[in-house]
């Protein structure tokens, strides 16, 4: 007996160090490119880039702010992200509805079609929306950068949407219905409500994906002011391909706030969320 519980006192320390370590590595990179923030341009030259910042040196964050255009970056991508969001959520979970909760001729078919853009990539459809963007004169515009990320994030939302409504009890609905209620009543104040935490989950993923988004924004826009945040972070290359690192690190550190903020605020909701959608599934 003695034994096995000092077997199970060192698994137990094996498993603490192990999640020690993962920690470590996951926190680590926040933690460097925040106190690399603070570091002067002469830190930069002098000492390897793996020191601690000699003091708290604020210039880098008055020079982004002041200097140079993150702040219209900023507003771009929370304009972006939010109607990107808004779309994603109105469209997918009204889809989700019609698919789970009413019975229609050809439903199958329409389901498998619409997961059919999850298999889409991302790279392939890039010529031909730049070509269409071109011709209908969205590029430049925010429309250029809502439409595809809808478009691609749409079947996923749906299919996790649909995981959740698929045990919202018939019953309940038919209720509502002999009251009176029309299709939209049913979605919206009973169905909408009783799937809170699968938004929340499809919101807090999705928009840490817009927020990141690179290549939609790199091919469709050529004007400086539409630039979101990742692009925008090239602002700080000077000539010869010489860069501000702490203009960088200042900028990267702002720009990661709002990810990290979301996340931690409705993290407990995440979690409910992935767990509920996993038992359920």
């Amino acid at each position: 007996m003695k034994a096995k519980k000092a077997v199970n006192r060192v698994l137990k320390t094996i498993f603490m160090i192990v999640l020690l370590m993962i920690l470590i590595i996951q926190v680590y990179p926040l933690f460097w490119i925040f106190t690399s923030s603070f570091k002067t341009t002469g830190e930069w030259t002098a000492n390897p880039p793996y020191t601690l910042p000699e003091g708290f040196y604020l210039g880098n964050y008055v020079k982004v702010i002041q200097q140079s255009n993150l702040p219209r970056y900023l507003l771009n991508s929370f304009i972006v992200a939010f109607f990107t969001l808004l779309f994603i959520v109105v469209l997918s979970s009204l889809c989700a509805f019609v698919m789970e909760k009413m019975q229609f001729r050809g439903k199958k078919i329409a389901f498998y079609y619409i997961l059919m853009g999850m298999m889409v990539p991302i790279f392939i459809a890039l010529i031909p929306m730049f070509q269409i963007y071109n011709m209908a004169g969205l590029r430049n515009t925010y429309l250029a950068l809502i439409f595809p990320q809808v478009g691609f994030n749409l079947a996923i939302a749906m299919y996790l949407y649909m995981g959740f409504m698929r045990y919202i009890p018939f019953s309940l609905l038919e209720s509502a219905y002999l009251d009176g209620a029309s299709s939209f009543t049913v979605y919206r104040k009973i169905v909408m409500p009783m799937s809170l935490n699968a938004t929340i989950t499809i919101l807090t993923f999705t928009f840490i994906g817009i927020w990141n988004e690179f290549t939609f924004s790199k091919t469709f826009f050529s004007n400086a002011m539409m630039k979101t945040v990742p692009v925008g972070l090239s602002d700080f290359v000077a000539a010869y391909g010489t860069r501000d690192w702490g203009a960088t690190f200042a900028s990267i550190s702002i720009s990661i706030l709002p990810t990290l903020i979301i996340y931690f605020v409705l993290n407990d909701r995440v979690i409910e969320g992935m767990a509920a959608g996993a038992v359920k599934a």
